[in-house]
């Protein structure tokens, strides 16, 4: 595989812990411009050993920060329980007040 899909993949993956992370778009956006920037930064790197250096530092941080417990769509097996944006249901009945 070459260089470049490596990159992409990387990007994606990032793209997509910082969502398992960030509870609302509006926070992840922030995140995702970030990593956008740390993308941007190395993209004049040319010399293979760099390229290689830097995937391999960009894969051993994204192992640091896997999410302990990450979101999968309601539907998906295995899914999380609720949808992300969505308060969690009430089950309970308020109790009944006296006046």
């Amino acid at each position: 595989m070459n260089t470049k899909m490596t990159v992409i993949r990387l990007y994606r993956r990032s793209l997509k812990l910082a969502l398992d992370w960030a509870v609302h778009r509006y926070l992840w956006r922030g995140q995702a411009m970030y990593i956008r920037g740390l993308f941007e930064a190395n993209k004049h790197v040319t010399e293979p050993r760099q390229q290689r250096a830097l995937i391999r530092e960009a894969e051993d941080l994204l192992e640091n920060w896997k999410h302990p417990d990450p979101y999968r769509p309601p539907t998906a097996p295995g899914g999380s329980k609720f949808e992300r944006n969505l308060p969690a249901p009430i089950l309970d009945p308020p109790p009944k007040m006296i006046l």
